[in-house]
């Protein structure tokens, strides 16, 4: 068994901002270029070394997403010498970013060309949502938090990701409006998929999430035109889905 930490929560109050939508500029514009002079570089470039392909990640796209988002954006000034270790970060709210050898097999098992549009749930940070706008045309990101959704606008924004959208909600509703999804990504552990995220992926679309608790099967579902495929990739541990999915944890799909 593989032990993999990733941190989500909420609360009350921003549950109740659910709707609200910060948006970057023009569409196309996937941030800015690595600073050639960047004291974190050659750091990235062990990490993707090390802990990516050095446990079989070999997707030339993914990796050199890796190698370019500056991953000690995302965590705090005091924790920026640990941004690049073998294991996550606490962000503040009680959250962390995910380790980073995470982050890539989730974005792998979805199987980006680089025209797909995603469904984030669980911005965090922003970092993983700064992987995904690398490798896919558009990321539609929620996150139940205010406080860190406002932060990771603030940082994606800064480095001058355009094809990002961060609502403040509850990613079990998933984002209806802009469905349905190539892929979606989910970053919080539901006792079950949440059915409205099933309905809004796209037929041979693309969902990886941690199920269950207290550890959780990491699930591969792929949506074909005839059913649900699902398979299991690795036992991981994630914090419970927050919100609507604590209601109603074994969901309502009966495919599961």
């Amino acid at each position: 068994m593989r032990e993999l930490w990733q941190s989500r929560s909420g609360s009350p109050r921003s549950v109740a901002l659910a709707g609200v939508v910060c948006a970057f500029a023009a569409v196309g514009v996937v941030g800015q270029p690595p600073d050639r002079n960047d004291p974190f570089a050659a750091q990235r470039t062990a990490m993707v070394e090390e802990q990516i392909r050095g446990r079989g990640i070999e997707e030339p796209k993914l990796l050199n997403a890796l190698r370019t988002v500056p991953r000690h954006e995302f965590v705090p000034d005091s924790l920026r010498d640990d941004a690049y270790g073998d294991e996550a970060v606490q962000i503040g709210s009680g959250q962390t970013v995910s380790q980073p050898y995470l982050v890539a097999l989730m974005a792998d098992l979805l199987e980006l060309d680089g025209d797909e549009k995603l469904l984030e749930i669980g911005t965090g940070s922003g970092y993983t949502t700064a992987v995904l706008a690398r490798l896919a045309r558009r990321v539609y990101s929620i996150e139940i938090i205010d406080d860190l959704a406002e932060r990771a606008v603030g940082v994606l924004d800064e480095l001058g990701y355009g094809n990002i959208e961060v609502r403040v909600g509850d990613g079990y509703r998933g984002w209806p409006e802009e469905a349905p999804f190539d892929g979606i990504l989910v970053s919080a552990a539901p006792e079950e998929v949440p059915p409205p995220l099933i309905e809004q992926l796209k037929v041979n679309g693309i969902l990886v999430a941690p199920v269950g608790g207290p550890l959780q099967d990491l699930v591969v579902i792929r949506k074909t035109p005839d059913g649900l495929e699902r398979r299991q990739v690795d036992v991981v541990r994630f914090v419970p889905m927050v919100g609507r999915a604590q209601e109603d944890p074994e969901g309502e799909n009966p495919n599961f």
